[in-house]
């Protein structure tokens, strides 16, 4: 289906992690930002998305995470990006997210990195 996204939110390890389950298109949008902002409003400084369970993010999608960047910038709020594929990686690079989220292979890897800077 195209709207079967499953957008969970979860602390963990000085995180809140956004788990996104499913296609990241104009359809979760509105799931996408209910989730960020639910973390927002209870004060996550680390938020950390996670694309394990995600095969597809369109153009929308991508506007979807500039808005999200956009905002954090504006919160001062450091967000991660765990779990996406190697092609994934490298268009969030080639259009410059890369400068505001920080990509990490897996959630392990971002909470790990959150770890060492306490």
């Amino acid at each position: 289906m195209i709207d079967d996204i499953q957008v969970t939110v979860r602390f963990e390890k000085g995180a809140t992690i956004i788990d996104m389950a499913g296609d990241v298109t104009t359809f979760a949008e509105e799931a996408i930002n209910k989730a960020y902002q639910d973390a927002s409003s209870n004060g996550a400084h680390n938020i950390v998305f996670n694309f394990r369970e995600n095969d597809y993010i369109n153009s929308a999608g991508i506007a979807i995470l500039i808005g999200i960047v956009t905002e954090a910038r504006k919160r001062d709020q450091r967000l991660l990006m765990a779990g996406l594929s190697g092609h994934f990686q490298k268009i969030f690079r080639m259009i410059g997210l890369t400068q505001y989220a920080t990509l990490y292979p897996t959630l392990e890897d971002a909470l790990a990195t959150l770890g060492a800077a306490y």
